[in-house]
This record gives structure tokens, C-alpha cells and sequence, in this order.
């Protein structure tokens, strides 16, 4: 008598369904942390927090991760990874074919739009006791973002000397990080407008530079710019 064959589909079919659902516990995990993170601050978080927003036992927690430390490094890994996309998409040369205003909307409205979107992005970055790991990996962000922006403000730019480019480059990445915490610890009524303030800052400050350069033409001054 033949032994009964097995259906070679069938085997991968239950490990992909655990896989899937281990992973639909680690997404609703972070979530829960993100929120913790937000609400107490990360040094204040504990796990049992966590799995208390995530309406989970301690035990299911710890069996995906060892401690709050684990948990901070891989929600800081999705987010820098969503950092660095956006960012990329947003400081892209195709946009220095655009007036000075469009450009600065181009740039800074997806770059609020994600802090807006994940305020765990500022606790886990610059907040006290985060872990080392998530911190050198901003800080090499930071930089390869910086370098961006020199990049795309020599490109704005073609005959302001590199060394001017680069220290301007530098006061507007400081400038909007400065812009960024005001709008995020604004009252969230109060976030629009400034965000509209901030670009008024940046764009005149970069108008007599574009001006200087023959770029006048595409440094038409919004009217909030006015």
C-alpha cells in the first residue's frame, strides 16, 4: 500500500502564518511603546507599561523582546528608516527648478508631516538614557543629512563660494531644528501657523542669497512671506 503523500505546499504554510503573526505582535509592541514613549518619556517607560497599552501580559512581551532597551532600538531603527526616506525624498535635486517658496514647502512640509505623524521620533532621538546604538545612528544620520543639504543649497546656489554654502547650510539645519521643536511643542491648533513662520524665517534669509546668485526669479515671495 503507497504511504500517503504529502502536499508539498502545505509545509511552509503554518511557519508563514506563526511568522506572520509574530510580526503582527512586534508592530502592535512599538505601537503600544511609541505611545508610552510619548506619554511618560522613555526613561519613566517600563515594559510592563508597554504591554499594559498593548493589552498583553508581560510574558507575551519578553517573548520578542529581552527588555525596554531591545524595544527602543528597534523602534528606533523603523523610525530613522522612515526618517531617512522621507528626508531623501524631500531634499532631492529635482526641486531646484522651483521658486524659493515651492522649494521650501517641497522640503519642510513632509520633513513636519513625519515628526507630526511620529512624535516617538523626537523622545527616542534626543531624549535622556536612549540607548547607544539608536543615538550613533541619528547622529550618522544627522551628518549624511547636513551633507544633503549642502549639497542641494551648492546646487541652489552654483556661485556662492563652497565655504559660504557650507556655513549657510549649517544655520538653516539649525534654524529649522530649532523651527521643528516649537511646532511640535506647540498647541497642536497652533502647529500651522508655525510651520508658515518658520518658512518665512528660512526664506528670507535665503532671498538676498538667491538674489545675489541671478536666482531671483525663482525666489517669489509667498504672501505670509510679506
Amino acid at each position: 500500500m503507497p504511504e500517503p503523500t504529502q502536499d508539498p505546499t502545505s509545509g511552509p504554510v503554518r511557519p508563514r502564518r506563526r511568522q506572520a503573526r509574530g510580526e503582527r505582535r512586534i508592530a502592535q509592541l512599538l505601537d503600544a511603546a511609541a505611545s508610552v514613549f510619548c506619554a511618560n518619556g522613555y526613561t519613566a517607560a517600563s515594559t510592563n507599561s508597554i504591554a499594559r497599552e498593548a493589552g498583553v501580559s508581560p510574558g507575551t512581551l519578553y517573548q520578542f523582546f529581552p527588555n525596554k532597551e531591545a524595544i527602543a532600538v528597534e523602534l528606533g531603527d523603523q523610525l530613522l528608516t522612515r526618517w531617512r526616506e522621507t528626508y531623501g525624498q524631500a531634499l532631492t535635486p529635482t526641486h531646484l527648478a522651483l521658486p524659493l517658496d515651492r522649494l521650501l514647502d517641497a522640503v519642510i512640509d513632509p520633513l513636519i508631516q513625519f515628526n507630526r505623524e511620529n512624535p516617538a521620533f523626537a523622545v527616542l532621538m534626543h531624549g535622556p538614557d536612549i540607548p547607544g546604538q539608536v543615538t550613533q545612528e541619528h547622529d550618522a544620520l544627522h551628518s549624511s543629512m547636513l551633507t544633503r543639504v549642502e549639497d542641494i543649497l551648492g546646487a541652489y546656489l552654483p556661485d556662492v563660494p563652497k565655504t559660504d554654502t557650507d556655513r549657510v547650510a549649517q544655520m538653516l539645519f539649525t534654524v529649522f531644528k530649532a523651527g521643528l521643536i516649537l511646532i511640535m511643542t506647540a498647541d497642536p491648533a497652533e502647529r500651522d501657523a508655525y510651520t508658515t513662520e518658520l518658512k518665512r524665517v528660512l526664506f528670507r534669509y535665503l532671498e538676498p542669497l538667491a538674489e545675489g546668485s541671478g536666482l531671483a526669479c525663482r525666489a517669489d515671495a509667498p504672501a505670509s512671506a510679506h
